[in-house]
């Protein structure tokens, strides 16, 4: 599970094999979706305070995979490697801290998840808050396995074997999955949100929130053979002083307080949205989310992660043009297809929601937020990029002050967000975090433009004009299918099941992915002629 990255041919090989396991972990990730929805609903009590408990530990690993962790350990990893034992005992004493730091985090964590739970769900009933409380105990541990399950991926990835940390998050999906069908088995399956919060046992507490816990446990523990592989063995050295963790410290300071600041927007958001119990709340919000970060998962975690090396490589040496040329590359690169899946989803969102729940009210309900997350899918997913050129950068800072910039926005925003009817809160969050986004994005492309002196800046808006272009065609095309479909209207064939919401789907996202690859080739897209060259040159052997 390597590759080498070693020019273009190399980046699109490990963003290739980097985006198959993301592919694969996704699938079944909806296919865990799926199973939950049949076995607890969407739409009710207990799916709301199961949503809630199992957000805490998630809400932090995106903000570690995000950079808390990778801020500071890929930049530092490289560095270290021009050591004598190429970066074995800094890579320890690195490991040691921060798993401590994440160890006392998670015990502290779990012993206050009362008080943790009451305040975020400060909003929802007694018995639900109890249910929400009893999920947490079994939920927050994972805090920790999800942190070091990022810190021995980035440290794979660093030397580069990059496959690991994308397939592992296989197996915690099918851990789940299996535990939902034991649930279902055991306790009987319950879509329609009929049992009350106050029915789950504890039995029902530890096999549910238990199951989801196991499968972190196991994506983490896997990693240690593949360290193995590479001959890394992992000693703890509680020896800090001389190794210079100073520079990561000094990194990790602002990471930690965008920690802070980001955790707080969570918080505010799901104080708000769960307002609206037994209309589109806290469930349905953690479901739109994970659609929208489907294609990102797939497409710019992949290529950045590729490139995320490199650029560290050429920042070390000071190399600062072909940062510059990477960063640019990474993001024509991702735009190219997030273009298109951001209109194939915006079309496919009622479809979207009928694979997860039958009601049409519901399947509006989910579809509107699904809508409001993905028109700022793009700018997110540049934004993921910006990131990353800091961090090679060795800059946390600046990430801080624009990520302060867009949880000021999110938090004013949201709370504005209380005062609009209770089926609309969750739409209006989504909108919120969308526009605040696309704000912190432009935001951060000045100061980096600043910082590097240009980033290649006309070269993007002319790549970004013309998919922008090549998609309209396709977006029209899409409608019409959906309109034939059904799809806005109940009883339709595109809302009609969970099979033929599928279908839908597939031929919708045919259709204008083909419209949208042959306007392209016409006109002579530089980047989808990249992109297509390694399958040519596979096609033609």
């Amino acid at each position: 599970m390597s590759d080498t990255v070693n020019g273009n041919g190399g980046i699109g090989r490990a963003s290739a094999f980097l985006a198959s396991g993301t592919i694969v972990s996704r699938v079944l990730g909806f296919v865990k979706l799926i199973v939950l929805a049949s076995i607890i609903g969407q739409y009710n009590d207990s799916a709301d305070a199961f949503a809630l408990a199992n957000q805490l530990p998630n809400t932090v690993y995106v903000i570690v995979a995000g950079g808390i962790l990778t801020a500071v350990l890929v930049p530092q990893i490289v560095r270290a490697s021009a050591h004598l034992d190429g970066g074995t005992a800094y890579i320890n004493k690195l490991l040691t801290l921060a798993l401590s730091i994440l160890a006392g985090t998670t015990i502290i964590g779990t012993l206050l998840a009362p008080a943790i739970t009451g305040f975020i769900g400060i909003n929802l009933p007694a018995d639900q808050k109890d249910l929400a409380i009893a999920f947490a105990y079994w939920c927050l541990p994972q805090m920790f396995f999800y942190g070091l399950y990022t810190l021995l991926g980035e440290v794979l990835n660093a030397r580069r074997m990059f496959g690991p940390f994308t397939w592992v998050p296989v197996l915690n999906n099918v851990v789940a999955i299996v535990g939902l069908l034991i649930f279902g088995a055991v306790f009987g399956a319950d879509a329609t949100g009929e049992r009350a919060a106050s029915e789950f046992t504890p039995a029902m507490v530890a096999l549910l929130a238990g199951s989801a816990t196991l499968g972190v446990i196991v994506q983490a523990v896997v990693l240690f053979y593949f360290w193995k592989r590479i001959g890394l063995r992992f000693r703890p050295d509680f020896h800090f002083r001389g190794v210079g963790l100073g520079a990561a410290g000094k990194m990790a300071t602002w990471t930690f307080g965008m920690l802070v600041l980001t955790t707080i927007a969570g918080i505010v958001e799901t104080q708000v949205v769960s307002l609206a119990t037994g209309e589109a709340s806290i469930a349905v919000l953690a479901t739109a989310w994970l659609i929208f970060m489907l294609p990102h998962s797939v497409i710019t975690v992949s290529v950045a992660t590729a490139y995320f090396t490199r650029m560290s490589e050429h920042a070390a040496v000071e190399k600062f043009d072909l940062v510059k040329t990477d960063a640019s590359s990474a993001i024509r690169g991702t735009t190219l297809i997030i273009v298109l899946a951001t209109a194939v989803i915006a079309i496919c969102a009622y479809p979207f929601a009928a694979v997860f729940v039958a009601p049409f009210d519901q399947i509006q309900g989910i579809g509107n937020v699904i809508i409001a997350f993905i028109l700022g899918l793009i700018a997110f997913c540049i934004l993921f990029v910006l990131q990353r050129t800091f961090y090679a950068l060795g800059d946390t800072r600046t990430p801080f002050f624009f990520t302060l910039f867009q949880v000021v926005l999110i938090v004013l925003g949201v709370l504005g967000c209380a005062l609009l009817p209770v089926q609309w809160i969750a739409v209006g969050i989504a909108l919120v975090i969308t526009v605040s986004g696309v704000l912190q994005c432009v935001l951060a492309a000045l100061l980096l433009r600043r910082r590097l002196g240009g980033i290649d800046g006309r070269r993007i808006v002319r790549s970004l004009v013309k998919y922008l272009t090549a998609v309209i065609i396709p977006i029209g095309l899409g409608l019409t299918l959906l309109l034939l479909l059904g799809g806005t209207v109940e009883g339709g064939f595109a809302v009609q099941s969970r099979l033929t919401a599928i279908a839908s789907m597939l031929i919708i996202g045919v259709v204008m992915s083909a419209a949208y690859f042959g306007l392209l080739l016409v006109m002579r897209s530089g980047e989808l002629t990249a992109f297509l060259a390694p399958l040519q040159r596979r096609l033609g052997r």
